[in-house]
């Protein structure tokens, strides 16, 4: 028995000794367990990456989610699954077209840019100065909140609120004629025309020349296309810029606005300086403007703004010139105060039949404070000139801005003014005491 014990194959068909079969029958269930053990490490790894996914879809799908999902795959193309983009997707509808963009909505080109830095260009010269390009006139029209409209203060005539009238909601004045004029329609309009010609040069002594329209006027209609006062600045060859602010539009009134008020005048000046420094080109020149003498000319009705600046404007001796075009309607107490009072600056007075009268009588006040009176401008103008020019029978005075007793009259006075150096070089001395 024990012979055919020893004799005994085991599983891999080896003959084994007695102590052997013996240790492997002791072996026998270790084995059986490591095998066990395996086999569920085996399985849990399988297992594992699932677990994770699962985990992640908060939980597994059910058995309908999964026989939906595989009868959908079963019964749909690939096309019908992914279908291609349309060419009409990468445009707008017809609900979102965009707006198609004319020359005229496109945005305005630039008139004036800031000066550049200096350049250099290597291996041929150090810094290059700047050097202005060629430039055109540049005319502009500009909305300030200091000209003479919108007003709401007080006429100074009579010490009442200036919008006097008052009917279904709307604002108006009474003019001194009687007709009343609607704020929202004839005082509402805050822009001045800015004219810079294209050889006027900052670093040079100039003027600000500003102009006071007439009655039954606008900006660009009367002042720039009818009476052509910026041309006649440009062909003057005079060092100067102009300033024409929107009075009354287009109404037989004469009000002042805020030109009534004590230091208008310069306040108008200050707020402009840096719109003129843009049109010419170099923002860092707007002080320079700031600072540069002043020029008045008054066209008919436009001696109301025109005496009130001279009264209460605020600049002093900086207004180096007074013009009036047929404009002695009244106010001659303060024309004669200022020419009484500023003798650094001139005064020139062309009328026709119309303004005869006041004319006048204005020089007659001046006469009686021994101040001397000249009939025609036959040379140039200095300081302390005081001039009345009678203009021939036959000359229109709605043509008057450009048919006096010469052709464009404003041109033939700055050309006049520019000959003499001290009328444009700053004022240094002190306000006269004319002048509040």
């Amino acid at each position: 028995m024990d012979g055919a014990e020893l004799q005994k194959p085991d599983r891999a068909g080896r003959v084994l000794t007695p102590g052997a079969a013996r240790y492997a029958r002791r072996m026998a269930p270790a084995r059986r367990a490591g095998s066990d053990r395996w086999r569920r490490i085996a399985i849990w790894a399988a297992f594992l990456p699932l677990s994770f996914v699962l985990a992640q879809c908060g939980k597994a799908p059910g058995a309908g989610q999964l026989a939906a999902n595989s009868q959908a795959s079963m019964g749909d193309s690939f096309d019908e699954r992914f279908p291609r983009p349309q060419f009409k997707d990468r445009f707008p509808t017809a609900s979102e077209t965009l707006r198609e963009l004319h020359p005229a909505d496109a945005p305005a080109k630039r008139t004036a840019q800031a000066q550049p830095a200096p350049y250099r260009v290597a291996s041929l010269e150090p810094t290059l100065p700047y050097q202005r390009p060629p430039r055109e006139d540049q005319t502009t029209l500009v909305s300030l909140k200091s000209s003479a409209f919108p007003y709401l203060g007080n006429n100074p005539r009579t010490d009442a609120p200036f919008l006097d009238v008052s009917k279904d909601g709307r604002r108006g004045h009474r003019s001194y004629g009687g007709r009343v004029y609607w704020q929202d329609t004839t005082y509402n309009d805050s822009r001045v025309l800015m004219h810079v010609p294209e050889s006027f040069d900052i670093r040079k002594p100039g003027v600000i020349v500003v102009f006071f329209h007439g009655n039954g006027a606008t900006l660009e209609r009367d002042v720039r296309d009818r009476q052509l006062v910026p041309q006649q600045i440009t062909e003057s060859g005079a060092n100067a810029v102009l300033l024409a602010p929107q009075l009354a539009v287009d109404a037989a009134d004469s009000s002042a606005g805020k030109f009534w008020q004590p230091g208008g005048l310069k306040r108008f000046i200050d707020e402009s300086a840096g719109h003129l420094a843009s049109l010419y080109g170099d923002p860092r020149a707007a002080k320079d403007f700031a600072n540069l003498p002043v020029i008045l000319v008054g066209y008919s009705g436009g001696f109301v703004p025109t005496a009130w600046s001279l009264e209460v404007g605020g600049l002093g001796n900086r207004v180096r010139g007074v013009f009036l075009l047929d404009a002695v309607y009244g106010e001659l107490d303060k024309f004669a105060s200022w020419i009484e009072n500023n003798r650094s600056g001139f005064f020139v007075s062309a009328y026709t039949r119309y303004t005869q009268r006041h004319d006048q009588e204005l020089m007659q006040m001046l006469r009686q404070k021994g101040i001397a009176i000249s009939d025609e401008l036959d040379g140039s103008l200095k300081p302390g000139s005081v001039i009345f020019m009678k203009t021939p029978d036959g000359v229109t005075h709605r043509d008057y801005v450009t048919h006096a007793w010469t052709e464009n009259p404003v041109k033939e006075v700055l050309l006049k003014m520019a000959a003499t150096p001290d009328l444009t070089r700053v004022a240094a001395s002190a306000p006269s005491p004319a002048s509040r």
